[in-house]
């Protein structure tokens, strides 16, 4: 099923870009003032998908033609989902809503580096790119990895789009517990579901 890999790559990515952060809160507060909005939402959307190709072509390679670093990368792969599952379960539980600060940044180039900061300086970004979804990404090949990559590159540019230009729209939907606790779990179920699926196929 060629649309497979796409899917799963856009569940994935999704995921783990939905979660609350400081760069998820930037590009609202910008959408929210509507200052730079389109740059903003279109860098951060093209810095994560730089991240994921990289992943996908490098370590995607490299667990592709050692079978046995594909079989620890997919458990790695599934152990961290289920941990990832279960911190958005807990966040889920403990929701207080997305709260963005009222000033802006109106100066393109000072938005431009906070964002890059943002999304450079965090640890996690490189663990969820490059080692995650470029480890996953080796189950398949050829044609198959480039539609998983559009898959998960994909879920970064509607997320981003999606909450700088439905700011105005979305603040006071996502400034509610439950609206966060609504969506925390749902990215808790598919993360597991994901997991047990990557445990299934590594012992198949």
């Amino acid at each position: 099923m060629t649309y497979f890999p796409a899917l799963e790559g856009f569940l994935l990515g999704g995921g783990l870009i939905i979660a609350i952060g400081a760069q998820n809160a930037f590009i609202l507060r910008q959408g929210l003032l509507r200052q730079h909005v389109f740059i903003l939402c279109l860098i951060a959307s093209v810095s994560d998908a730089a991240l994921i190709v990289l992943g996908v072509a490098g370590m995607g390679r490299l667990v592709q033609s050692h079978p046995d670093v594909l079989f620890y990368v997919t458990l790695f792969g599934a152990a961290f989902l289920f941990v990832y599952a279960v911190l958005a379960a807990h966040r889920a539980i403990r929701a207080q809503g997305l709260k963005p600060t009222k000033n802006g940044v109106g100066d393109l180039r000072r938005a431009l580096s906070i964002l890059l900061a943002f999304t450079f300086l965090n640890p996690h970004v490189y663990l969820d790119t490059i080692v995650l979804l470029g480890g996953i990404s080796g189950q398949y090949s050829g044609m198959q990895r480039v539609i998983f990559a559009l898959g998960a590159s994909s879920a970064s540019f509607v997320w981003f789009f999606l909450l700088g230009y439905g700011a105005q729209r979305l603040a006071p939907f996502f400034a509610k517990p439950a609206a966060w606790r609504a969506l925390e779990g749902l990215i808790a179920v598919i993360m597991a579901v994901l997991s047990i699926s990557l445990l299934l196929r590594a012992f198949a």
